[in-house]
């Protein structure tokens, strides 16, 4: 592990970077003075629940948060909820969620470990899973938790509220995941937990957790929610508005190109370490160069500089020199339509309203017409594999990105 060599104030000052809240700053300033003095690094605490197989860079704010800690010679704390992923987060939720088996807990902690691997020290990372512990209560000891938290209490978070308010049913186990996410805490002596906006209540019952307790109360540090590519909702793959960190390089250049102006800041300083003086200037003279630098920023964290330089080439050769228009419609490819990941061009053509006809879709790639990401199609029996991000154009004014 690092050793804590910087000083309280330059701590901070990265520790501030792209934070929402800090609850309070002048609590982390004290807890970082005594680790300082004492040589004893901090305990940080970030939970995740495995609830779906992916990670994409929404999930990154975080996890990277928790990486500068570690980074500054701090003990990161990662929660593997498989105790908590059974209820699932009921934040911003309106309806109850499906209680998840042991079979997709487990299978989705693997991809998760995996993932978090290219981000964290895992070398220098504590993994704790929560069932560890709370498969080991009895119901006394649940009762006894419980009775930590009130029924007002709970109805003070907004999605409770709403649903209490609209008859919107709420089921009695869903009160506990904030218990237990507060638990964890108390059970790691948590010095300060990392979370998003949306888990700023979690969080907060963590301290009173840990007060009533004995222990000296957690700092809450929560960072703001991601945007995802439509710049309107938060980035999801349900959504289909995200990058995940497993994209290709290719896939993943091609979709922070496609990002809206007014997120590059964002995305700047909360997906990567550039200093703001290194970009701050370029994205008001000159957007798409700004794109192209975040773009190779993030394919080089996830991958590599020669990747990313590549696919930063691959991206100027299809579409600056192709001449592309600033503006194509996007249009979405059902998986109903898929067989085995594949669908024949003349079907993909009609999909994409480039031929009013299979058969005039067979003239056009006859006549060599038809090209995707560049390359031509001369096959019209033929199959492609689309994927998202990909340029089908059809005759020199009909273009399309695809979203599959």
């Amino acid at each position: 592990m690092p050793e804590i060599t910087k000083s309280v104030e330059e701590q901070l000052q990265i520790l501030a970077r792209g934070a929402e809240a800090i609850f309070t700053e002048e609590e982390l300033k004290k807890k970082l003075e005594k680790s300082k003095s004492s040589g004893k690094p901090l305990r940080i605490k970030l939970g995740l629940d495995p609830t779906a197989p992916d990670i994409h860079l929404g999930h990154t704010v975080v996890l990277r948060k928790l990486r500068q800690f570690q980074d500054l010679g701090h003990q990161a704390v990662l929660i593997i909820g498989d105790a908590t992923a059974r209820i699932g987060d009921p934040t911003g939720k309106t309806a109850t969620r499906p209680i998840l088996s042991d079979t997709e807990i487990e299978a989705n902690l693997k991809t998760y470990l995996a993932q978090v691997d290219g981000i964290l020290d895992v070398k220098n990372l504590e993994i704790v899973h929560n069932n560890s512990f709370f498969s080991q209560m009895r119901f006394d000891d649940v009762m006894r938790l419980a009775g930590k938290m009130t029924v007002a209490r709970m109805l003070e978070r907004d999605d409770f509220s709403k649903r209490y308010k609209n008859g919107a049913p709420i089921s009695l186990h869903e009160f506990f995941y904030p218990l237990m996410q507060g638990w964890d805490s108390v059970m790691v002596k948590s010095d300060v937990e990392l979370g998003g906006t949306d888990q700023t209540f979690n969080n907060l019952v963590g301290r009173d957790l840990q007060r009533d307790d004995g222990q000296e109360p957690q700092v809450v540090l929560v960072m703001p929610i991601l945007p995802g590519l439509d710049g309107v909702q938060k980035m999801s793959k349900s959504l289909d508005n995200y990058i995940g960190v497993s994209d290709t390089p290719r896939e993943m250049f091609g979709k922070v190109m496609s990002i809206p102006d007014n997120l590059m800041r964002d995305y700047f300083i909360l997906l990567t370490d550039l200093p703001g003086e290194k970009f701050t200037g370029i994205i008001k003279e000159d957007p798409r160069a700004a794109k192209g630098m975040l773009g190779r920023e993030i394919v080089s964290i996830y991958h590599s500089p020669e990747e990313a330089q590549a696919a930063d080439e691959e991206f100027t050769r299809i579409f600056a020199e192709k001449q592309l228009p600033d503006e194509m419609p996007e249009i979405k490819i059902p998986a109903s339509e898929l067989e085995n990941g594949e669908i024949w061009i003349c079907k993909l053509m009609t999909l994409c309203k480039h031929a009013p006809s299979t058969s005039e879709a067979r003239r056009l790639v006859q006549a060599g017409a038809v090209t995707l990401d560049g390359e031509k199609i001369s096959d019209p029996k033929g199959q492609v594999v689309p994927k998202s991000g990909q340029i089908l154009k059809s005759g020199k004014r009909r273009f399309a990105v695809l979203k599959v």
